[in-house]
């Protein structure tokens, strides 16, 4: 009886192991997806115990080119989309978007004056 309670309970740690994983996996996959050629391999982190914690997806944020605002801004779109494309964004998620919007302000208002100064 005793080796059958060992086993059930190793059996629903690793069930949680895997679904905690899942979960994880589905997250940061979700990011990689919108984030196309700009998102880099999925990292998940696992905590001593062997359990999944976190996980991470990289992106290239865009940086503001000032003779094509049009393609920081398309960059920063990317971004921001990958950034958000979880059900469920993370803290640092929304500080991601939020910086790549930031960019993308900046080179709209390049777009904008260089506009002016074609007109002028």
């Amino acid at each position: 009886m005793d080796c059958m309670t060992i086993s059930t309970f190793r059996n629903l740690e690793q069930q949680a192991i895997r679904q905690r994983y899942d979960e994880i996996y589905a997250h940061e996959l979700a990011h990689k997806n919108a984030g196309g050629s700009f998102a880099g391999a999925i990292l998940i982190e696992k905590g001593t115990n062997g359990m999944p914690i976190g996980g991470h997806v990289s992106i290239k944020m865009p940086t503001l080119n000032p003779q094509d605002p049009d393609k920081t801004i398309n960059q920063a779109n990317v971004v921001m989309k990958a950034a958000l494309a979880p059900a469920d964004p993370s803290s640092q998620d929304y500080k991601v978007a939020s910086m790549a919007k930031a960019i993308k302000a900046q080179a709209e208002n390049v777009k904008t004056k260089k506009g002016l100064d074609y007109y002028a």
